[in-house]
């Protein structure tokens, strides 16, 4: 694709960036093929293709409107295209490179901006977040049937067992996931101490910085960053193996840290170091002998793979054969590359394609009658139990309640 960024943006690191993100499109429209939301509104500026051109206009000088504000907000950030891309278009980075200065360019209306700046202040706390859970459940018989669904269950987790063994790993607890299915990180507790494998919980680490990153307050998402690198760096000095992650969205925010945090001269070979120790949980237990793990469990299985899993992480499949050479019966899923609509706050800012998405990806899912469903990321498992007739859990849960 040829440019003709302006200085405005040429001479910043971002322009640069997004300039030679641009200039690897050649326009072929595969991922039209395999988007979310131009499946569902068919409009070429609510393709990843046609996105590219907003954006390639906004960095040329041309008038920013709300419309394309509207357009960029509607992308899942699912880089479902970038998996379907033959030229390998960093998709995901050039997206949020475009929201931010969109961002900055375009005003929102007063309740999305509150809106907004209420998901950033209360969902990266889990105190904050467990306190406006309680009440919603207090008002929730009041409150309409609709509403009531959205409302996500809180679960209470297993006692975890005393660790004491000569490997060692950091856990990322979060946000979110510490608060609604803290049974997850109780279960990779469980599994891995069965593996011999000591998890330790950084008492400072806390959310990875998602929420404030994709919903343009970089800097905000920067000092989350920072924050859990302070945590972590004196384990990681100990010589910790790993930092695992069982949020597949936080996994890949993680692994990005030296990326986005490059240009920071006092935490850039930090930030390094922490992505390439950063491992989805899947990563680890794909290399232990399995044999430890003997499963007695013979229910169907629906596995839906994030998108942060497949298409963040590469990691497609590999899940699935993990619970296969364990012994579990997986059911076969239509469309496992689709987005389940859930993509962190969409289901809140974008709730009529997130429903929609929702009620596809469970359609899919259901289709081969399963007893459960299984999945990698606690932002699906609640967007998907909402509406799901059979539980939901995070499959490391399947693993630790066949060992018991």
């Amino acid at each position: 694709m040829q440019t003709q960024i302006i200085k405005q943006y040429l001479e910043t690191p971002k322009g640069q960036e997004a300039d030679q993100i641009l200039r690897t499109c050649v326009h072929c429209g595969f991922c039209t093929a395999t988007c979310p939301t131009y499946q569902l509104l068919g409009d070429e500026l609510d393709s990843p293709r046609g996105r590219i051109y907003l954006i390639k206009q906004m960095l040329e000088g041309h008038q920013v409107s709300e419309k394309t504000q509207t357009h960029l907000d509607r992308c899942l950030s699912c880089r479902s295209c970038e998996t379907t891309c033959p030229s390998g278009v960093q998709y995901g980075k050039l997206i949020d490179i475009g929201r931010e200065l969109v961002d900055q360019q375009t005003s929102r209306p007063l309740i999305e901006k509150l809106m907004r700046y209420a998901l950033r202040k209360i969902i990266p706390y889990p105190q904050r977040y467990s306190k406006l859970l309680r009440l919603a459940h207090v008002i929730k018989p009041v409150l309409a049937r609709s509403l009531k669904k959205k409302i996500p269950t809180v679960t209470s987790a297993s006692t975890r067992p005393e660790q004491t063994h000569a490997r060692r790993m950091l856990i990322l607890e979060g946000c979110v996931q510490s608060v609604s299915t803290p049974q997850t990180s109780a279960s990779t507790v469980h599994v891995l101490d069965r593996l011999g494998i000591q998890l330790i919980t950084a008492e400072k680490a806390g959310c990875c910085g998602a929420v404030s990153h994709h919903l343009s307050a970089v800097n905000e998402g920067h000092e989350f960053m920072r924050r859990n690198i302070d945590a972590w760096w004196p384990y990681i000095q100990d010589g910790v193996e790993a930092i695992i992650v069982t949020a597949s969205g936080c996994g890949v925010m993680v692994k990005d840290y030296g990326y986005l945090l490059k240009d920071d001269p006092a935490y850039a070979d930090k930030a390094c170091k922490v992505s390439e120790l950063a491992k989805d949980i899947s990563e680890i237990i794909q290399h232990e002998n399995l044999e430890q793990l003997v499963i007695n469990n013979q229910q169907k299985i629906a596995f839906h793979s994030p998108c942060t899993l497949q298409h963040g992480q590469k990691l497609n499949g590999l899940v699935e054969s993990i619970l296969s050479r364990l012994g579990f019966n997986l059911t076969e899923v239509a469309d496992p590359h689709l987005c389940c609509g859930s993509a962190g706050t969409y289901s809140i800012l974008q709730s009529k394609l997130s429903q929609q998405l929702l009620n596809n990806k469970l359609d899919s899912l259901n289709q081969g009658q399963p007893d459960i469903i299984a999945t990698a990321n606690v932002g699906c498992q609640m967007h998907m139990s909402t509406k799901s007739c059979v539980p939901v859990k995070h499959w490391i849960e399947l693993i630790s309640e066949g060992l018991e």
